[in-house]
């Protein structure tokens, strides 16, 4: 590696390093999209196994009661 560096090559250097952390920052923006996305689906179909199981629940209790 050269032991100087002209203004130009730091110059080159700055605009790549800023196009890889813009880079950077899109691809996380990207996954935490991701993630929000994925946490909702589990949010509704933990609903709608929890809305499943009270149902359930209600109907052994209804039949419980029914045959006393």
């Amino acid at each position: 590696m050269r032991s100087t560096w002209t203004d130009s090559r730091l110059d080159e250097f700055k605009d790549q390093v800023n196009a890889n952390f813009r880079d950077l920052g899109q691809r996380v923006d990207h996954q935490s999209n991701r993630i929000d996305s994925l946490q909702h689906t589990i949010l509704i179909v933990g609903g709608g196994i929890f809305a499943a199981f009270v149902a359930v629940l209600a109907a052994i209790i209804g039949l419980i009661a029914t045959q006393l």
